[in-house]
């Protein structure tokens, strides 16, 4: 019988490996998702760049490709949360995943549905408050993560999530090989969660060109930026974060506006529910009418970047593996490898104990 790694996070969710493809925003597609189920991994569809009816139509097309659980990530600020987490309901998602905190409701609502759900949090707190409200895991990122990220390391984070709760921990922010699983698991993590080393693979959407620039970063090759939307990002050093981050923020702003005017057409939103994210997003986080707009302004650039393939005029969300990563394998190609290496690490570790 092949040696498989059997952990809270697999009997959880139902799923052979304890490797999760987190909800990356115009690149968490049904084909990475459905690859990364297929693989018998958790694969998490980015539903924040899509509408409503998009949505649909992408666990349409996953579900015709996989028979595998799989996942969806809300914005739990949305205006539209509840109608997003009613489609998932409908159409029998098995993982509700949300970037913030959700309500207390809404977390009942799924778990009488029969949905896991599995928030992703920033501090010990944040996952003290979620799991005493019915959450049944939770992902924890640490600063080395892409996108809107914390200023703790994994290596501490982690350590004081697993000493708050008792419900799985799912470690993210660093984590692209063996090593890093079979680490997060000796700290006493459930599973890993990965996005830039499955942004790098062959059935991510994201132009090649694209993944070309993510595979010449260096190690250094990214920074935390507040000039991208007012909050902490960690993105690739490219030239217009350069001259996002020494540029003046009167400029930023009116290219923010421009933006999210953009962003309103396309998601089909009124001023009127941007507004409405914008107060829900700014009573969360305290975040001046500025930070919101640029709030507003952020998935167009990650689209110019991620989509487009327009590296200077668009952002690239990064976590600091992009500098380590040197290949784009498929799915089952990377998360066979990753679990095989942990498991041979593992072992290791247990032999030098006597």
């Amino acid at each position: 019988m092949a040696v498989k790694l059997r952990t809270p996070l697999t009997e959880l969710i139902g799923i052979e490996h304890p490797v999760v493809q987190t909800g990356m925003g115009w690149v968490a597609g049904a084909r990475l998702v459905a690859a990364t189920s297929n693989a018998g991994g958790l694969g998490i569809l980015a539903s924040a760049t899509m509408t409503l009816d998009e949505l649909a139509t992408a666990i349409g097309k996953v579900k015709a490709a996989t028979d595998k659980p799989f996942g969806v990530n809300i914005r739990a600020d949305a205006g539209d949360a509840s109608e997003r987490v009613d489609l998932m309901i409908r159409e029998g998602v098995k993982v509700a995943s949300f970037a913030l905190a959700p309500k207390q409701e809404l977390i009942g609502k799924l778990k009488e549905a029969g949905s896991v759900v599995i928030p992703s949090v920033g501090l010990a707190k944040h996952a003290r408050k979620v799991a005493s409200w019915g959450a049944d895991a939770v992902i924890v990122q640490g600063g080395e993560g892409g996108g809107h990220t914390g200023p703790i390391a994994t290596t501490l984070l982690l350590p004081s999530v697993l000493d708050a709760v008792s419900i799985p921990v799912i470690a993210a922010g660093g984590f692209f090989d063996g090593r890093g699983l079979a680490a997060a698991l000796c700290y006493g993590a459930a599973g890993v969660a990965m996005g830039t080393r499955f942004l790098l693979t062959s059935e991510s959407t994201v132009p090649e060109a694209v993944k070309q620039r993510y595979l010449q970063s260096a190690l250094d090759g990214t920074v935390v930026t507040t000039r991208v939307d007012g909050m902490p990002h960690r993105v690739l050093r490219t030239g217009l974060v350069e001259k996002l981050e020494s540029g003046s923020r009167a400029r930023g702003f009116a290219a923010a506006v421009r933006n999210a005017a953009k962003f309103k057409k396309m998601s089909q939103m009124t001023w009127a529910s941007m507004i409405r994210d914008g107060l829900a997003m700014r009573h969360g986080k305290e975040l001046s009418w500025s930070q919101v707009v640029m709030a507003a302004n952020t998935p167009m650039l990650l689209k110019a970047g991620l989509v487009e393939g327009n590296t200077d005029a668009g952002v690239l969300a990064s976590g600091q593996v992009a500098g380590i990563v040197e290949d784009l394998p498929s799915c089952a190609e990377l998360i066979e490898s990753i679990v095989a290496d942990a498991i041979k690490h593992l072992q290791a570790a247990s032999a030098m104990v006597e």
